[in-house]
């Protein structure tokens, strides 16, 4: 037993995170969204909606450390906009709601006090991109047919890339990929996620989509390269702010969005390939 605690002391050391907790609340994760899309995808796009309001949170509290005031309320209507849009408006949806709520969310700030008006208001247009606009495409994927296979697609390139990138970085990890973003992150980690994540994304692909391999491979590869991009551009973020994490509520990972990062940005992707699917009936 001491080993074992030794090894995984080791372990979270190394990678900078406590590796036990971090897969118990992944596990709950999964049991909520598969739950949820169970019993009805309305539920699943509810989840989606606490997750966002939580992580609008987050990074209103995260500009607070940096100086930058931004109100909570106006953003919690401008995601919550987008959220509605986008489940019954689909892509259309997404787009104009984005288009409606930028604006508004800047005026709003400027009738608030004109001071560091540039920096409120980049820092806000920001969080409505990053945030509700790019959890959109979670939505478009569970608001269309077979929703369970392709938010389980999308689940399945976000964790295979997380999980590989983690155990080979941990394992193999000599040369870093942005030391000066995410010192952490390797390359040994970027080729062992790259690896494991077309393997599974091919399987899936073949036995849960019935459909090409070699759609699974350039889809895997695909959600390996955003995946990365979301979490050291999540990590540039924090860097900047000078903060560790973006929140505290979930052990192992810390926030919302240090759990969802990777997710926000490969979700696009894959609802563009099964839109490509679709449209051209491949």
């Amino acid at each position: 037993m001491d080993d074992l605690h030794s090894i995984n002391d080791a372990i979270n050391k190394r990678a900078g995170r406590q590796l036990l907790p971090s897969i118990a609340v992944s596990i709950v994760m999964l049991a909520a969204i598969f739950g949820t899309l169970k019993l009805d995808p309305i539920f699943f796009a509810a989840l989606v909606w606490i997750v966002i309001v939580l992580a609008i949170r987050e990074i209103v509290s995260a500009f607070k450390s940096a100086g930058i005031e931004l109100p909570q309320f106006p953003l919690y209507v401008a995601s919550t906009g987008i959220m509605f849009a986008t489940w019954f408006g689909h892509i259309e949806g997404l787009s104009v709601s984005l288009a409606v709520a930028i604006p508004n969310v800047v005026v709003y700030l400027l009738f608030q006090t004109p001071k560091d008006f540039l920096r409120r208001s980049s820092s806000a247009v920001f969080a409505i991109f990053y945030i509700p606009f790019l959890a959109g495409f979670v939505l478009l994927l569970a608001h269309s047919p077979n929703p369970i296979s392709k938010i389980f697609t999308l689940v399945v390139l976000v964790s295979f890339n997380d999980t590989f990138a983690y155990f080979s970085g941990v394992l193999f990890g000599k040369h870093p990929m942005a030391p000066h973003v995410s010192p952490k992150k390797t390359w040994e980690g970027l080729a062992g996620a790259i690896v494991a994540t077309t393997i599974g994304a091919g399987f899936v692909f073949v036995y849960v989509l019935d459909d090409r391999w070699w759609f699974g491979v350039i889809v895997g590869v695909l959600g390996v390269i955003t995946a990365t991009c979301g979490d050291l551009i999540e990590s540039a973020v924090k860097r900047d702010l000078q903060i560790k994490d973006m929140g505290t509520i979930l052990p192992g990972h810390g926030g919302i969005l240090d759990r969802v990062d990777s997710l926000l940005f490969t979700a696009p992707s894959v609802w563009f390939i099964f839109e490509l699917i679709r449209h051209f009936k491949l």
